[in-house]
């Protein structure tokens, strides 16, 4: 902003002062909103930060406030698995001063006390990516991946890059993200409806933890060295796999579906990498900002909206499309941005 300010021809030996003034005088505007409403002030709360997933939604959720009176409080625990952290950032939003929560929780049900006071407080919560245990209602809404679809494409790529027959392991089943749950049942279920002759023949719990996934990965390989296909329900469980068997001597076939990777999926080295089936976060984190403005301003809102998953090839890694989903650029042209408030 201050070399904008400098090329537009302050000249004067008052600059300093005028640059002040105007720096102060645009702070205040933006703070304020240019039109001279009260702006409101939405949390967004994800897993995470510094993830491709995540970050992808800081994204959307500041376009969906731009040229608005509308601000974007971002933060998140450093880890998945910090539950405490993200619930004490959300028990501090929900005793502030926030207009509305947006939510992606680490956790299915210990995330539930936190959102039922904010409810409770008549605040505006948007829960994206996957559900908690609790139905929509009473200004709790959903904007979520639609993982039964998601399950069904793994199935349906499965069942093609093996011709109906061959084997296959499911990892990372997080029993505590009810999204990966969902998906994992459908993935198993249409591909016992579609392809019989597909055996699963291992299926392990996951975690956030990427070495953990490395060792779960390496013992279902050595129980099924014969393995055709792993199917990685999570980003650290796409981590782990592809660890191992980038370790593994050349030649060896076992191919990856993966879901939800935390970093660019780098197709040329990983050659056992077949596709990522990725929630679009960005569109996730937008919407559910417009919804809180929306409703804000007393207007209906669906109780629940599903997101389909993009399907994330060597093919199409670089088009258009799936770069405008993964953007980290955030600033968005925005003046001022800070993590704190």
């Amino acid at each position: 902003m201050e070399n904008l300010i400098l090329s537009s021809g302050l000249r004067s030996a008052s600059r300093p002062i005028r640059l002040a003034v105007l720096s102060a005088a645009i702070a205040l505007s933006s703070l304020c909103g240019c039109s001279g409403r009260a702006t409101e002030t939405i949390a967004v709360i994800p897993e995470t930060e510094g993830t491709l997933v995540w970050e992808a939604a800081h994204v959307g959720a500041e376009e969906a406030v731009q040229n608005k009176p509308a601000f974007i409080y971002w933060n998140a625990p450093t880890r998945e698995d910090d539950v405490e952290a993200q619930i004490a950032i959300v028990e501090r939003v929900v005793g502030d001063d926030y207009q509305g929560l947006v939510l992606a929780p680490d956790q299915a049900l210990a995330l539930m006390t936190p959102v039922r006071r904010a409810l409770a407080r008549g605040m505006p919560t948007v829960v994206i990516g996957s559900a908690l245990a609790m139905p929509p209602g009473n200004n709790l809404f959903y904007i979520l991946n639609d993982n039964e679809a998601g399950g069904r494409i793994a199935a349906q790529r499965v069942g093609e890059m093996l011709h109906g027959s061959g084997t296959v392991a499911i990892l990372g089943i997080n029993p505590d993200l009810t999204g990966i749950m969902t998906r994992a049942r459908v993935f198993e279920s249409a591909l016992a409806r579609q392809y019989p002759q597909i055996r699963v023949v291992e299926k392990r719990l996951g975690s956030f933890n990427v070495p953990h996934e490395q060792q779960v990965a390496q013992d279902t390989i050595n129980l099924h060295p014969d393995l055709d296909v792993i199917v990685a329900m999570s980003g650290p469980s796409v981590d782990g796999t592809l660890s191992v068997l980038d370790a593994l001597p050349p030649g060896h076939t076992i191919r990856v579906i993966g879901f939800d990777v935390d970093t660019w999926p780098l197709f040329n080295n990983n050659p056992s990498l077949n596709c990522v089936i990725q929630q679009d976060t960005r569109t996730m984190g937008r919407l559910a900002v417009e919804l809180i403005l929306h409703k804000l301003a007393g207007q209906p809102v669906p109780a629940e909206t599903l997101i389909p998953p993009a399907v994330i090839t060597r093919e199409n890694l670089n088009s258009p499309q799936v770069q405008q989903m993964w953007s980290q650029d955030w600033t968005l042209g925005r003046i001022q941005w800070s993590p704190i408030r």
